[in-house]
């Protein structure tokens, strides 16, 4: 049971691949390992102390000498859970087991289901246990479960939990009994690692018989790219990894799989822009020598920037129609729906999974058994449960008001810096486009044959700014990961789920404001309070607010860059265990964000991110099955407060969706010229660009405003020009009523405000009526958690039915001298880490 335990057994015999101590019958469920330092009393007097104690709590120790590792300086402590140990825990933790193998029968196979078989994995990867009715462990009913060997009846994922609960209990000190856990040791140095192990080399199957190798396993169906078109072993990744990763890869395996239908869609409407594009009259009319080649446009800055012929953006108006058309309306309706539809049948699919996973009656209550230990060692102060009628610790009501006020401080100090920053680039876009439009004048791009067209200040300016931006973007984000934990640390909260939800909020309330502000942007202030010639609206009352003439072509920067952003991101290393799931998801739902608030603005963002989430599912299997150490397993009852934030995005994406299709595209002037301006019989776009330019007399620059000498090109010298053109619905100079806005203007205000009812009216309907259609919890798997509930009850009053019985036969006639019969072992002592235990 010591430490000195089996010294004696020939090492030569037991193999490298062993996940046995050296008797070859223990399990080795946890590692710590440690430096012995020469001036390290203090440590070792922690570390004599902490193992002593977790004798006494009955776990079995091994140390492997440091010439056994590969540094000749690590001590590697081996720790073994026996079952006496494993059943009180399991008592503890409300553990559910089988007692009963489910005996309904699954329903018929689907339809044309030999379509699914190259996608489909081998049987005993997907399915690595039969299916049981489970019950919660109860440790004075042994007999009642399936038990056939008390060795493996537990999983190791389960195991190491339970070893990892008593750790974070644990105290190291005899004078300070508050002076506990595994996490302080760490953190203090007493012990450099503590984690469980894997149970082979991922590369090959374990030499030892009894090592199961699920990590080949895993490596060799799930974590290899060639890997990336089959299903997920979903089963096998909870077994193995715990119930906390296998929801995120069952989310993440999910979520890749109905973007598949989104990203055909817009596909499909891309095609759709490609296909038509000779019906782009409007664009015609810019690249027309006798209509845009003769426009001459405003300057778009003060100084440095000279008059323009429209024909010069002749380029940018044809890359806008790809994105730009009458698709986009039908994309923006179908992704208000397909958003409804993949929570709706993400509900049911994760209904699935909790009554697979036995997670059903996991509710929070049950979560109030697992006081974070954190919080247990710094709430000194006790009160009374009503529920349980035990005394508990709390944290006084004047402490938690404190902590909260100083943690929402926090967070609103960071989201200001954001915004802040964001202003920043916003400054930088105004005061460089200038420069970059007297530098780029007479540039030698501009003579290139393919690309000379596309390199524009505005081009340069938005490039520029999405590379500080992303910059910016990176720096907070790697320095708010270290404070969202900390902050949220301080506040001590309760339970594990009272922890991830508190974490999880602050972690995409940062992410949404720092990710999303850019593209908010350019979607819906970008080249919307720019004023007109003469009336020009300045920031900060310094730089004149821009102009964008490429809406669409400057919306799709920006989000291609913020995905790439994403992506970046999303490859970092993961800041502590236990936050995996919430750096992992906040990620993935913030680009489920970028597909959903702004794919209006461009309907192949779904296809991008499918093939990187392709990419991502096998990448992070890669990492998990050979680059990380294994993780302590942990249960969840489902992605908690992603949920909620989901459903958020979800409502909010149909109207940023219909304030785009409004505000930032020209569907709707178009709509309105082609229907109701358009001059003759027929419904056309001929004419359009002219009637949506306005006429200003440049003699009425202000000095301000008016280009320096020498920035005009040279045919503006060689002709007789007194006016320029501009984008906006104004009357001309000479009329009554000069600068002011036109009736047009009035009516596509009126008909874009239509169109976002309307559009909202239709896609909140179809969102209820589809979320009413749609059960979130299957008809089978209700009728298999109702024949379960019911079991349980059956059996159990069987169950103690006949347990009186012998009771009874056992006692004969005198029952005045009935007694528990005695149990056949002496029931060990230990020392039971948990307020829940008498």
């Amino acid at each position: 049971k010591s430490k000195g335990t089996s010294a004696s057994v020939d090492k030569q015999q037991q193999s490298k691949d062993s996940v046995y101590f050296r008797d070859g019958m223990r399990r080795i469920d946890f590692v710590l390992s440690y430096i012995d330092d020469k001036d390290g009393e203090k440590k070792q007097d922690r570390r004599k102390e902490f193992e002593a104690n977790l004798e006494k709590a009955g776990l079995e120790l091994e140390t492997e000498d440091k010439s056994e590792s590969e540094d000749g300086r690590t001590y590697f402590l081996k720790i073994h859970v026996p079952w006496e140990v494993l059943a009180t825990y399991a008592d503890v933790l409300k553990i559910k087991v089988p007692f009963k193998t489910n005996d309904i029968t699954d329903k018929k196979d689907v339809p044309m289901s030999w379509l699914c078989m190259p996608y489909r994995l081998p049987e005993h990867v997907m399915q690595p246990e039969p299916d049981y009715f489970t019950a919660t462990f109860d440790k004075s009913k042994i007999d009642f479960f399936l038990i056939e060997d008390k060795e493996t009846f537990f999983p190791p994922s389960t195991r190491n939990r339970i070893v990892y609960y008593i750790l974070s209990r644990c105290p190291y000190s005899k004078e300070d009994k508050d002076k506990k856990g595994i996490k302080r040791l760490l953190n203090n140095g007493t012990y450099a690692a503590a984690f469980p192990l894997h149970d082979s080399r991922y590369w090959t199957r374990s030499r030892d018989a009894n090592c199961e190798s699920e990590r080949y396993a895993l490596y060799k169906y799930w974590a290899r790219f060639s890997r990336f078109y089959k299903e997920q072993p979903l089963n096998l990744i909870r077994k193995y990894y715990g119930e906390k990763i296998g929801i995120y890869f069952a989310w993440l395996g999910f979520y890749t799989e109905m973007l598949t239908y989104a990203a055909v869609v817009g596909l499909l409407c891309f095609i759709y822009g490609v296909a038509s594009f000779d019906e782009n009259v409007w664009s015609k009319e810019i690249c027309n020598e006798t209509i845009g080649g003769q426009i001459v446009m405003c300057p778009l800055c003060d100084k440095k920037c000279g008059y323009w012929m429209l024909s010069t953006t002749c380029s940018s108006s044809w890359q806008s129609y790809l994105f730009d058309n009458t698709a986009t309306v039908f994309f923006a309706i179908f992704m208000g729906i397909w958003v409804t539809l993949f929570l709706e049948f993400w509900k049911r699919r994760q209904a699935q999974l909790e009554y697979e996973w036995d997670l059903v009656d996991m509710e929070e209550e049950q979560q109030q058994l697992q006081l974070r230990p954190e919080y247990e060692t710094k709430c000194t102060h006790l009160r009374l449960n009503r529920v349980t009628q035990e005394m508990e610790p709390y944290l006084p009501l004047t402490s938690k008001c404190a902590r909260s006020i100083l943690s929402g401080a926090t967070v609103l100090f960071w989201i200001s810096l954001i915004i802040a920053s964001i202003i920043g680039v916003i400054a930088y876009r105004l005061a460089v486009f200038a420069a970059f439009a007297s530098i780029m004048k007479d540039s030698p791009t501009n003579k290139l044959d393919v690309v000379g067209s596309l390199i524009t200040p505005q081009l340069a300016t938005s490039v520029t700014a999405s590379c500080i931006n992303f910059v910016i973007i990176m720096i907070l984000n790697f320095l708010y990961e270290r404070v969202a934990i900390k902050i949220t640390d301080m506040e001590v909260p309760k339970t594990h789920v009272e922890y991830e939800n508190k974490l999880t909020v602050k972690m995409f309330l940062f992410q949404f404001v720092n990710y999303y502000s850019s593209c908010f942007y350019v979607a819906f202030f970008k080249g919307k309070f720019v004023g007109y010639p003469g009336d020009y609206a300045y920031m900060f009352g310094k730089w004149r607010n821009e102009e964008s003439w490429e809406l669409i072509v400057n919306s799709y920067i920006n989000i291609c860059s913020l995905a790439c952003h994403v992506w970046g991101s999303i490859h970092h290393q993961l800041l502590y265990e236990q936050t995996f799931k919430t750096s992992r998801l906040c990620f993935a739902v913030i680009q489920f964000g970028f597909i959903t608030l702004f794919v209006a603005s461009f309907p192949l963002a779904p296809l991008l991110a499918l093939m990187n989430n392709i990419l991502e599912v096998r990448v992070d299997a890669w990492k998990f099955t050979t680059q990380f150490r294994r993780p302590v397993a942990a249960k969840v009852h489902n992605i908690g407060a992603w949920n909620e934030i989901l459903n958020m995005i979800a409502v909010f994406s149909v109207v940023t969706n219909a304030f785009i299709v409004s505000f930032t595209s020209d569907m709707i002037p178009r709509l309105v010229y082609k229907y109701a301006y358009h001059l003759g019989n027929e419904s056309t776009m001929e004419g359009y660009i002219n009637n949506s330019l306005s006429v200003f007399n440049i003699s009425k620059f202000q000095p301000k405003n008016r280009p320096d000498d020498g920035e005009n090109p040279d045919w503006f010298y060689s002709s007789n020009i007194t006016t320029c053109r501009y984008r906006d619905y104004r009357y001309p100079p000479g009329h009554e009523k000069r600068y002011t806005h036109t009736m047009q203007f009035w009516h596509i205000l009126a008909a874009k405000l239509a169109f976002i009812i309307i559009m909202e009216h239709v896609v909140f309907v179809v969102k209820f009526f589809v979320a009413w259609l749609i059960p979130d919890v299957p008809s089978d798997v209700k009728a298999r958690i109702k024949r379960e509930r019911y079991l349980i009850q059956e059996y159990l009053h069987n169950y103690e039915l006949e347990k009186l019985k012998i009771q009874l036969s056992q006692n004969g006639p005198n029952i005045e001298q009935c007694t528990c019969p005695a149990t056949a072992a002496t029931p060990v002592k230990m020392e039971v880490f948990s307020d829940c235990l008498s």
